[in-house]
């Protein structure tokens, strides 16, 4: 057996206490189960249509869980088990938008058939999912994904009419979900699409439509 000396034993000691804490701390960036969404609180959808608005002041306040698990669920959630269909509607059924969620501590994806987020990036992109000075600040950007390969042969210009079509249903359900609970938003369109899609390590046939940013307002 090869001998090392006291002062290599100590350099490997020190070594591995250096190491380790990083192993930890990308192990703890993991799936996170959603609670069951709250499907008895808010507004009366009227309310919520005339408090519906854009708001780019947000606070830096982060999320409850319960209340990101309420958003994303109504956004693009499953509400009819027996099928797999959703809170808005598709074209064809596709179901091609996929939602990835910018927070502080990374990038998830909504796993609405587990209703779940998976991770997908460990580090803190919400400055690079927009050109606003505000989109940092806030605790959650929204970044609506359209699959191409799920929308089989159709032509491009219909894939890219209908994934359109379908990233609006979902955004205008995060603005009504935000309306009754209380909560900030805005949709957006100035997206860095080609650097953001770099990032994110988006196939060719994957497009980044739009982006949302939620959060508490700032009063």
């Amino acid at each position: 057996m090869m001998k090392i000396s006291r002062m290599q034993f100590i350099a490997i000691v020190l070594t591995g206490l250096l190491v380790l804490p990083a192993l930890s701390a990308a192990q703890e960036f993991k799936a996170i189960d959603l609670p069951v969404p709250q499907k008895q609180n808010g507004k009366p959808l009227m309310q919520a249509l005339t408090d519906r608005h854009s708001s780019r002041d947000f606070s830096s306040q982060k999320l409850p869980v319960q209340m990101l698990s309420n958003l994303l669920w109504a956004a693009f959630g499953i509400n009819r088990p027996d099928t797999g269909k959703r809170t808005a509607p598709s074209a064809m059924n596709w179901q091609e938008i996929d939602i990835y969620v910018a927070a502080m501590d990374g990038v998830y994806i909504y796993n609405a058939a587990e209703h779940r987020l998976d991770p997908v990036l460990e580090k803190d992109i919400r400055a690079d999912t927009g050109t606003q000075g505000f989109v940092d600040e806030a605790p959650i950007n929204l970044i609506y994904v359209a699959d191409y390969a799920k929308m089989g042969g159709a032509a491009e210009a219909r894939k890219k009419f209908y994934a359109a079509a379908d990233t609006g249903f979902i955004s205008q359900n995060v603005y009504l979900y935000c309306a009754s609970a209380g909560l900030a938003t805005v949709v957006r369109g100035s997206v860095p699409r080609e650097q953001l899609a770099k990032t994110l390590d988006l196939r060719a046939d994957q497009h980044i439509i739009l982006a949302q940013t939620v959060g508490f307002p700032d009063d």
